[in-house]
């Protein structure tokens, strides 16, 4: 049974539609304030759907993501008293919070830098900041190197593979999907184990 090569190939005929910029100008929005996704997941078909377009898609992909991430951190800031509770709920991440909490007491805003590549959701750390009234223009400023250099990162991996990229991953879609899937069980297991 073939699980992961209908979603490939869904997802690279989304990656080549006319308004596939948009969608993922959205979704990069959404992801760094609501939305459960990684973006990734639609920056990288895209990128080798054309890969002279992979700055131009990571540049969107940033823009939008910061900008989803200033409204995280509002949401943070003015509501979190009325839904805070709900959102934590809705992504079961009452623990996570409490220790994106902890490391900003001991790492400081820096966190907001390396938070843009860590497997723990941008969106609870954007959610944290505001709660915790951090600095807003160097929150906007860490979060442009953070998700910056993370999209632009697989931008340019993806771009560099370019052809040949797609056509190992599309013979060694399931394995690829299985073994990724197994990865971030055994991570979020490491992750639940070890806090």
């Amino acid at each position: 049974m073939k699980l992961f090569e209908p979603i490939y190939t869904t997802v690279l005929a989304w990656a080549k539609h006319k308004h596939a910029e948009r969608y993922l100008a959205g979704l990069s929005f959404a992801e760094s304030s609501f939305f459960p996704i990684p973006v990734d997941v639609m920056l990288a078909p895209m990128v080798l759907a054309d890969t002279q377009k992979a700055w131009r898609l990571a540049t969107i992909t940033t823009i939008m993501s910061v900008l989803g991430g200033i409204f995280g951190y509002l949401i943070g800031a003015f509501f979190f008293e009325a839904y805070g509770e709900q959102i934590l709920n809705y992504f079961h991440a009452h623990d996570t919070f409490e220790a994106i909490k902890a490391k900003y007491a001991a790492h400081g805003i820096l966190i907001i830098l390396l938070a843009g590549f860590t497997p723990i959701p941008y969106k609870i750390f954007t959610i944290a900041s505001g709660v915790l009234g951090i600095a807003f223009l160097p929150f906007v400023f860490l979060s442009l190197l953070g998700r910056g250099g993370r999209f632009f990162m697989v931008a340019g991996l993806v771009r560099l593979g370019g052809d040949k990229l797609e056509e190992t991953i599309h013979k060694q879609v399931e394995l690829i999907g299985w073994v990724s899937l197994a990865l971030v069980g055994i991570g979020g297991t490491a992750y639940y184990l070890l806090r």
